[in-house]
């Protein structure tokens, strides 16, 4: 994390650290805040008593702060990243290529020859290459979010680690823009998010720890499109030193992604959004209640959902 205060600092932005009950409990790093768990219960969130504790989607304790402090911009990512030299404080506006067709699309294979993909890709859709528009040159779009990819272990899933486990070097490639339909999973470990996409920050709890921040690309995704706006991929600019992982534990929560997946897009697809951008939270509680109402997640997650948006607003 040291690289990433570096970073941060010339970016004149402030580190947030959010801890939960097994800790951290002290964070010694410049130009960074630790908020523990019982500092987050102090909050006036009412997000912050409905959360689990021991959770990943504790994260959106940090989400609400940076938002209700001015933030703009707002990056993500986790304790086992470290920014490149590629590293850069994004901005909405991207020189990006764009790609053909509507579906699946595995876009590590724009930025790698490996067999590889992202984790969260219906593995029917492993293989194929993307289309990318002709001729082939970049064209500037507006991107609401914005990933980046990983070297070292590349976020992809158990499945492809327990077959072919190595390092990654991805190659640098100018960056890719996904239109409307056109689906690819998205992580939290190096993502940007612009102000307006802050409702689609939420990270739900009510699903397997490996599928919180994919089942939330995809509604995210969804939502992007009814303001014409969508998802750009760059080239690596963190490296992965990947925390200690039980990886048939991992395969087992990354069972309801691998048969699911294809039946969140078709019921995300189907549905009529508002394109107003006023409505963003209200298009993130829509997509929310037709999942809950198709069995994706149960009705637990609905006063979650509903708690966000309330403490976002203020």
């Amino acid at each position: 994390m040291f690289r990433l205060v570096e970073k941060l600092q010339k970016a004149e932005a402030p580190l947030l650290v959010i801890g939960d009950k097994k800790g951290p409990h002290d964070y010694a790093l410049p130009n960074s805040e630790l908020l523990t768990y019982e500092a987050q219960m102090k909050l006036p969130y009412r997000l912050a008593k409905l959360l689990p504790t021991n959770h990943y989607s504790r994260k959106n304790i940090g989400y609400l702060i940076a938002s209700s402090r001015g933030a703009e911009m707002i990056y993500e990512t986790d304790d086992d990243n470290a920014p490149l030299s590629s590293w850069t404080w994004r901005q909405p506006k991207v020189a990006a290529r764009h790609l053909n067709g509507i579906g699946w699309m595995n876009v590590y294979k724009l930025f790698s020859s490996e067999s590889i993909w992202p984790r969260g890709l219906p593995l029917t859709h492993t293989q194929t290459v993307p289309s990318v528009e002709t001729p082939e040159k970049t064209r500037d779009a507006q991107a609401l979010i914005q990933q980046g990819l990983a070297n070292g272990s590349a976020d992809v899933d158990a499945i492809w680690r327990l077959l072919r486990n190595k390092h990654i070097t991805f190659q640098d490639a100018e960056s890719v823009m996904l239109s409307k339909e056109q689906w690819c999973p998205f992580n939290s470990q190096s993502t940007w998010w612009s102000k307006p996409a802050f409702p689609l920050l939420y990270l739900p709890s009510h699903c397997s720890f490996r599928m919180t921040d994919v089942w939330r690309s995809f509604i995210a995704q969804r939502c992007l499109w009814a303001f014409g706006s969508g998802v750009a991929f760059h080239s690596a600019e963190v490296f992965q030193e990947r925390n200690v992982h039980d990886l048939m534990r991992d395969f087992k929560e990354e069972i309801p992604g691998f048969l699911q997946n294809d039946k969140i897009a078709s019921l995300l697809t189907s549905l009529d959004l508002d394109s107003d951008p006023k409505s963003m939270g209200a298009n993130l509680l829509t997509c929310y209640e037709h999942l809950i109402s198709a069995g994706i997640f149960p009705p637990e997650e609905l006063p979650l959902t509903r708690a966000w948006l309330a403490d976002l607003a203020g």
